[in-house]
């Protein structure tokens, strides 16, 4: 797709459609006057106040992603113009931005434009910061997975976005649409990799989509087999891995933009489970039917990786992804095993169906021995953290303030929520086993905090966060600013954290 910057007027853009944006002011509990900044002002002076005038009527309210379609009848260059409501003036964000211009995005795909154009930047709003949040959202309202349809979105669909500018310093605004194009296109394979259905995305096959994709940019990929994972004694792994006729794979995605230091670096963990039966303790049907998702922290990893490799800031980061299905074949893992994992501890299978923490364990292993910190993982490990924060927040556990602190500025910048956790020691006790160090679980009650107590136990002396994505990974309904599906959670965060860590 075209996205280019441009300085021309507002009525000399030439395109299907141009997108502007308007907010109110908020008086009270009551909506007050219209706010339009820089090119909705413009629009309405050559429509001679046709946006106040409706406004005034009560048409169009400004609401957040409401939109108002008008047509110009040759004032302007636009074929027509889609104003998209902003809402309160004084609660506009990023986040605010980005998923008006996804929702005027994906109602324009749908009502045939090809070339639109986009000056969404509202009244006193970083233009920079803007322009980011325009182009992020666009990319993302766009975003379909239709490869597997014999019809797919009727026409071309959109081919070409430009950005206005006006007299801004074109270089820091060229910066910033790349900015936002890599963490689109960054967060979308990641959708990509959870859209798949799981006869397609085998463990091996997200080895392979990781290694090209390593390939592109030019970073250090590794793949341990079932035979080297033995040797690295990963019980946790390879038992998970014994009930499915899709061998395991051990991801390693090594980025390397500080070279010369020390420090080994930051490491990103995503739990790759590319289909959960359950095992031996098995789901349901009806929770069976998305299971291709469990592997959405892989995703999140393997995406946020190429934000990283394509924006290359000067520091290293190492991704670590555990991948195999969860399949109740003849030679699966049983309730009541002990296993031994990596770092040496034991473990009482209660429910194999508990397996991320068990995979998990193995991979956070694994960083600790490469002396990587901060550590963090990312994963759909449990149905508590849903039931807690539903599809509105991942949970947020860490052993450290300063670096939840981090983390949750970071979601704030790219748009998505996390809420800090608790990791009690009180929690400890009940996931004491009679018969091996730990047991696997500690029941319904507060399951996500005792999850977390679990991988606690295998990050060693480092900064660590545990990043639940169980409720957020995914959507069973389609939003005015996004498909149904993946969402790619977690992708623009990890990208966004690090490359602070590097600043």
């Amino acid at each position: 797709m075209d996205i280019r910057i441009t300085n021309q007027a507002v009525k000399d853009v030439p395109c299907d459609a141009l997108v502007v944006g308007a907010a109110y002011k908020q008086v009270g509990q009551q909506t007050g006057a219209l706010v339009l900044a820089g090119a909705a002002r413009d629009v309405d002076n050559l429509l001679g106040g046709l946006i106040h005038s409706i406004y005034a009527g009560g048409e169009f309210k400004g609401e957040r992603g409401e939109l108002l379609t008008l047509h110009p009848m040759d004032k302007l260059a636009a074929k027509r113009i889609v104003i998209v409501g902003l809402g309160s003036q004084e609660q506009i964000d990023s986040q605010v931005i980005r998923r008006a211009s996804a929702t005027a995005a994906r109602h324009l795909q749908q009502t045939g434009a090809h070339q639109i154009a986009l000056a969404i930047q509202p009244e006193e709003f970083d233009l920079e910061e803007s322009v980011r949040a325009e182009i992020e959202g666009a990319l993302l309202g766009l975003y379909t997975f239709k490869k597997y349809k014999q019809s797919g979105v009727n026409g071309q669909g959109i081919t070409s976005i430009s950005l206005l500018a006006g007299t801004a310093n074109r270089a820091a605004l060229d910066q910033a649409r790349e900015h936002g194009v890599v963490l689109a296109e960054a967060t979308n394979l990641a959708r990509d990799l959870v859209n798949e259905p799981p006869n397609v995305l085998t463990p091996s096959e997200l080895a392979n989509r990781a290694g090209a994709m390593a390939g592109q940019f030019g970073l250090e990929c590794e793949v341990l087999d079932r035979p080297r994972m033995q040797e690295l004694g990963m019980g946790g792994l390879l038992a998970v891995a014994q009930g499915s006729a899709a061998p395991p794979k051990f991801i390693i995605l090594r980025y390397r933009g500080a070279p010369q230091s020390k420090e080994m670096g930051i490491a990103l963990v995503g739990k790759g489970i590319t289909f959960d039966s359950g095992g031996l303790s098995l789901k349901t049907a009806e929770q069976m039917q998305n299971m291709k998702t469990d592997m959405a922290g892989a995703a999140a990893v393997v995406g946020a990786m190429y934000a990283i490799a394509a924006l290359k800031p000067a520091i290293n980061v190492t991704a670590l992804v555990p991948a195999t299905e969860n399949m109740p074949g003849g030679t699966a893992y049983r309730p009541g095993d002990i296993l031994r994992l990596m770092n040496g501890k034991t473990i009482e299978i209660v429910n194999t169906d508990a397996e991320g923490r068990l995979v998990l364990a193995d991979a956070l292993s694994y960083a600790v021995e490469e002396g990587l910190s901060p550590i963090i993982d990312v994963a759909t490990l449990t149905g508590g953290i849903v039931i807690a924060l539903g599809s509105v927040m991942s949970g947020l556990f860490c052993n450290d303030q300063a670096l939840s602190n981090e983390i949750i500025t970071a979601g704030q910048v790219a748009g998505e929520k996390f809420w800090p956790m608790p990791l009690d020691q009180e929690y400890e006790e009940e996931i004491q086993s009679d018969v091996a160090d730990l047991t696997q679980t500690g029941g319904r009650a507060a399951s996500s905090a005792k999850a977390a107590k679990i991988l606690e136990h295998f990050v060693g002396d480092a900064q660590w966060a545990h990043l639940d994505i169980a409720g957020t990974a995914y959507i069973d309904n389609k939003k005015p600013y996004q498909e149904k599906g993946a969402t790619g959670v977690a992708v623009r965060t990890l990208a966004e954290f690090v490359l602070r860590r590097a600043r």
